[in-house]
């Protein structure tokens, strides 16, 4: 005979608070440029794409604006705000720092590493064959999250951590603009984890060098 627990209902599925939903929404979107830079969205638009009050976007927008996503407007609304050329450099420069220091500390290559860098080249691939940019992104950041990740200095991994979102606007917007920067970085991917493989921290670095540096040029002309 079945259990009574087995007859039960299952329980119903509990949906994020609508903040968290505005929150999600709006941020998804910026990322992954849906709301491109320069882009003035209103809460009565939001309010109805998430169907919610407009209480709760009012607070989302309060929260992407401490982020540095936006800029509110009073009885206007809030301004995408572009990537500027500035915010690139800064965090172009704190890449190379933290990479190149983790990419240098991750030799004798692990096997666990090796492993789930060439997975992430498998997914890159595949996310590019289907031209799936944001997908690509996000892929391409976890590659050099997993080797940051393997210093195991947690305040690194934190401090890396606080880049993700700016680097994953960035990258949606470089391959927007240089659509054959997805085939380099894939190249240059593979040859990160050559070098780690030949156990050649200082040549894994240089690639990080010029991997990394190589987005400060290519999306200049993006960032006003």
């Amino acid at each position: 005979m079945a259990s009574a627990s087995s007859c039960a209902a299952p329980a119903p599925v509990k949906q994020p608070p609508a903040t968290e939903r505005v929150y999600a929404h709006i941020k998804q979107a910026v990322l992954d440029r849906t709301y491109e830079g320069g882009t003035l969205l209103t809460e009565g638009h939001l309010a109805e794409a998430v169907g919610v009050s407009r209480t709760p976007v009012r607070e989302a927008l309060l929260r992407l604006e401490v982020e540095g996503l936006i800029k509110l407007y009073p009885k206007k609304g809030a301004l995408v705000l572009p990537v500027s050329v500035q915010e690139i450099r800064d965090v172009v420069e704190t890449r190379l720092l933290v990479e190149e220091h983790a990419v240098r500390k991750a030799v004798p290559v692990t096997p666990q590493l090796a492993a789930r860098l060439e997975e992430l080249l498998a997914d890159q691939r595949a996310h590019g064959a289907a031209g799936d940019l944001t997908a690509f992104s996000v892929s391409d950041r976890c590659f050099h999250a997993e080797i940051v990740r393997s210093t195991g200095n947690e305040i690194l991994i934190r401090l890396y951590d606080q880049l993700r979102d700016r680097q994953l606007r960035m990258g949606v917007a470089v391959m927007h603009q240089c659509p054959g920067r997805i085939d380099k970085s894939i190249d240059e991917h593979t040859a990160i984890l050559a070098a780690l493989r030949d156990g050649d921290g200082e040549a894994a670095a240089g690639v990080v060098r010029r991997h990394v540096g190589r987005v400060l040029e290519l999306i200049r002309g993006d960032g006003r």
